[in-house]
């Protein structure tokens, strides 16, 4: 079956195009993924086939119909290439709180593109979602990571473990968080310092 998700619109940025995974996303995605950038991420397995691809893109537009996920492909605006991934999405048992995930393929390291997505994805999921809090599991060596959870203004909570499917275990992470009013906030003192 396949579920519109509607009323998403793309999040646009001065170079990226931040818009809901669709199915023609499918074999892009699975061509960016490799075993470096699933070592990073909890649920992005190795090898990821078109078809995987596909599967995980059918259930997270159902999520995101429901407005539990803003799964987002993350594509440059100047030719549409499809340069990684970022969503939010509900927490399990906790439907205040959501979780980021984000990544993005060898060849677009880098360039800022993460830099410029993800405040951009965050604030779109606090917009849309009906959620207080968001969250980040970053691995302690992945300064990468570590730079984007702290460019979002998020705080750290501490050490802890998470549940990671690609590869079956539970592995240790650092976490942290940010609440809905401490990122509109900054998004307000961000616009008034523009004008």
């Amino acid at each position: 079956m396949v579920v519109d998700a509607p009323a998403l619109p793309a999040v646009e940025t001065p170079r990226l195009r931040l818009r809901c995974a669709e199915p023609r996303d499918a074999a892009a995605l699975a061509g960016l993924m490799n075993e470096a950038i699933s070592l990073r991420l909890a649920s992005w397995p190795v090898p990821y086939t078109p078809l995987m691809a596909a599967d995980r893109i059918a259930g997270v537009r159902m999520a995101a119909a429901e407005r539990r996920s803003l799964p987002l492909v993350i594509e440059r605006r100047s030719d549409g290439t499809v340069a990684g991934w970022i969503s939010v999405s509900r927490a399990p048992g906790d439907g205040s709180t959501a979780l980021i995930t984000y990544w993005l393929g060898d060849g677009f390291q880098g360039q800022g593109i993460m830099r410029e997505a993800a405040p951009a994805a965050l604030l779109e999921a606090f917009r849309s979602m009906d959620i207080a809090r968001v969250r980040a599991a970053v691995q302690a060596d992945n300064t990468a990571s570590l730079a984007v959870a702290r460019l979002l203004g998020m705080a750290p909570l501490g050490p802890g473990r998470i549940w990671c499917p690609a590869r079956g275990r539970d592995e240790p992470c650092l976490w942290f968080e940010i609440d809905r009013a401490t990122a509109m906030g900054a998004r307000a003192t961000a616009g008034a310092l523009r004008d």
